[in-house]
């Protein structure tokens, strides 16, 4: 059986890093993956899954939220993404949506964002890093933690916005000390997870591996491929 195809959406500028540790974690799942970026010719051959990857802002004009100066947005993937997901989300291809990725399956659903978390959660600590520091807990049975096994579990963090309103069909399935949404998941859908961790740069944590294998075997199971050049924009 020929590895499942996903696609993995990544900021135009600098993005490659990102797509490179993605392509590592799928590969070791056993997955095929295709860097999807605004501006760049889209995969003639269909997907089986998606990466929302992380990056750059949501533009706040596209869930209402506050506008903040010095921070740096991209359009261009936002219609990108929202556009795969407009196509994606009725046809239940498995998704995994990784930091600005998870906000955006949320926006995607009708959901808001906090645009600055440490306006909101006051007392939170300003952490940002690639080393897991940060103490998340799961939601017991939910999907994320049949599949992380691992409660409370250790991530690391690098987003000041995060899920306020919760998108139609989607619960809180991890939330961190501050009491920080950390992770979204689908009430209905085969997968749809939202983590706000970046998985890809725990290569050496077997939990955050598991994610990745997940979403390969969702995608073999994939009853309808996205083509999405059909669907994009």
């Amino acid at each position: 059986m020929t590895s499942p195809l996903i696609g993995v959406t990544t900021s135009r500028h600098g993005g490659w890093r990102s797509y490179l540790m993605h392509r590592l974690a799928l590969y070791r799942a056993g997955a095929r993956s295709v860097r999807l970026m605004p501006g760049h010719p889209l995969p003639t051959e269909p997907l089986q899954g998606l990466v929302i990857g992380g990056g750059d802002d949501i533009g706040a004009e596209i869930y209402g939220g506050k506008v903040l100066p010095d921070v740096r947005i991209d359009p261009e993937r936002d219609k990108l993404e929202l556009g795969l997901l407009k196509a994606a989300l009725p046809a239940g291809l498995p998704i995994l949506g990784i930091c600005r990725g998870s906000q955006m399956i949320n926006v995607a659903l009708g959901g808001t964002l906090h645009t600055d978390i440490y306006e909101v959660y006051v007392q939170a600590p300003k952490m940002r890093t690639v080393l897991p520091r940060k103490t998340v807990t799961i939601e017991y049975g939910s999907r994320l933690d049949r599949i992380l096994s691992c409660n409370p579990c250790q991530v690391n963090a690098l987003h000041h916005q995060s899920v306020d309103r919760l998108g139609q069909g989607l619960k809180i399935a991890a939330h961190d000390e501050s009491g920080i949404v950390q992770a979204i998941e689908s009430e209905s859908a085969p997968f749809l997870l939202g983590v706000q961790w970046h998985p890809e740069l725990l290569v050496w944590k077997k939990p955050q591996q598991r994610l990745f294998a997940a979403l390969a075997d969702a995608a073999c199971e994939a009853a309808a491929p996205l083509s999405a050049t059909a669907h994009a924009g």
